[in-house]
């Protein structure tokens, strides 16, 4: 079950946006929660230049299977040019709470 699982990382500016881009990927059960983090500081190189910014985090916990349709939401949403958007494998967990995740999620769209 835990390989079926994964968290997904995704970063913005804008806490409030990421909340509600949360609450998208919950109704259209493509995650099965997001736990928010705000703020978070971070620093990075951008277009040459080294950048320090408040940003708000959310840990998404979903089926792996549904990651490319979550990167595809966050390139088409996401007001930034390069979203970071990440998944980290799960190697094990409650079972419980790891079948939730899988209920509480849809199968992958079909590619065709």
């Amino acid at each position: 079950m835990s390989t079926q699982v994964c968290e997904v990382v995704i970063t913005a500016a804008d806490a409030g946006w990421l909340v509600e881009f949360t609450r998208g990927l919950v109704a259209d059960r493509l995650v099965a929660c997001g736990q928010h983090i705000s703020p978070i500081r971070s620093v990075y190189r951008w277009d040459g230049e080294v950048q320090d910014d408040p940003e708000a985090r959310v840990a998404l916990h979903t089926r792996l299977s549904l990651v490319p349709e979550i990167v595809a939401r966050a390139d088409r949403d996401h007001p930034y040019d390069v979203p970071c958007v990440f998944a980290l494998p799960i190697q094990a967990g409650n079972p419980d709470y790891l079948a939730w995740v899988v209920a509480e999620t849809r199968e992958p769209a079909d590619p065709g």
